[in-house]
């Protein structure tokens, strides 16, 4: 299984980690992470450039990522709306963060969910999934190739949706959260595939006033 490789110092020793395959498998869990590491947020030794991405949103509008979240804190992520497990707890892990923040923190913040699989995640499938998790999060599809290669540049590894004998479409994604200061625009964070709600929840205020977490 193809790695991609990290760059923070919490990961010195297993710089490595897998993709996760999530697909509809007899309900046992779909998701296999190694190289896990002791914190669920790590900090990069050196911060990355956002993904250059010109998207379509839910509204079926053009979305350029780093235009819209230049200079606001930013949470990106990288999966699919029939994802059996990873993505939707990922998701809603970052929505029961987001509540306690102020009104204020809360407009400031940008979350967004970039599909790894185009085809069947729609603008109106994202709105339809995305609104039972928290309406203001932002859904992004488009091309496969222009999303693979924008996940590639922050080091998240994505392979296209591939359909099994039985039907089920496997989906193989990086399971991390970028996390992006508002005083640079650049990702400083990741928050691991282990990261928790209140491991969101405690970062959260921090991130968004540019400081480690």
């Amino acid at each position: 299984m193809r790695r991609t490789t990290l760059f923070a110092s919490a990961l010195a020793a297993a710089a490595a980690l897998s993709l996760t395959a999530c697909d509809n498998n007899d309900g046992k869990p779909a998701a296999d992470v190694s190289g896990s590491t002791s914190k669920p947020i790590v900090t990069l030794d050196k911060p990355i450039e956002k993904p250059d991405l010109t998207l379509t949103d839910t509204d079926g509008k053009k979305y350029d990522l780093l235009e819209k979240t230049k200079g606001h804190p930013t949470l990106i992520y990288f999966g699919y709306t029939n994802c059996p497990d990873v993505c939707p707890l990922t998701m809603a892990n970052l929505a029961v963060a987001v509540k306690p923040l102020s009104k204020a923190e809360q407009n400031d913040l940008r979350v967004v969910f970039v599909t790894s699989d185009p085809e069947r995640d729609t603008p109106a499938a994202l709105k339809k999934w995305l609104g039972g998790i928290n309406k203001n999060f932002i859904g992004l599809t488009g091309k496969f190739s222009a999303i693979q290669d924008g996940a590639r540049s922050v080091n998240i590894g994505i392979e296209k949706p591939v359909k099994k004998k039985n039907g089920d479409v496997v989906s193989t994604h990086g399971a991390q959260v970028l996390l992006s200061s508002p005083k640079d625009d650049k990702i400083h964070w990741m928050g691991m595939q282990e990261a928790t709600s209140d491991n969101y929840t405690k970062a959260l205020p921090k991130i968004i006033k540019g400081q480690n977490p």
